[in-house]
């Protein structure tokens, strides 16, 4: 019974605990919204969110996109972002660390992907 009871109190600690690891968005300025073009360095298709390293005049920005089956239903595939391509995003920087975007939304040539 003890051990019965000692889980019951745990469940909700064990199930909050990958809610927990994810960041909130509250760490971007929304009241700073910025536009950047540039080219691709790297691309990371995984989970929690997709990400880019974009180069743009003088810096590299770490670009946080959407979670990945967002990226695929709302169609950008896996292959739909490579290193070398030109991208424009618009997006919200981080409050501490200066060379981070979390993504509104991407230009990947003509087509304009919502990602929220």
């Amino acid at each position: 019974m003890p051990t019965r009871r000692m889980l019951l109190v745990l469940a909700p600690a064990l199930i909050a605990t990958p809610a927990a690891a994810h960041h909130g968005w509250g760490s971007y300025e929304a009241r700073n919204p910025q536009t950047l073009t540039g080219e691709i360095e790297r691309v990371e298709f995984a989970n929690p969110h997709a990400t880019i390293w974009l180069k743009t005049v003088g810096k590299t920005w770490e670009v946080v996109l959407a979670p990945p089956f967002r990226m695929i239903n709302r169609g950008v595939p896996r292959d739909g972002l490579r290193a070398g391509m030109t991208v424009t995003v618009m997006g919200y920087p981080h409050r501490q660390k200066e060379e981070e975007l979390r993504a509104e939304w991407i230009r990947i040539g003509e087509q304009v992907t919502q990602l929220r």
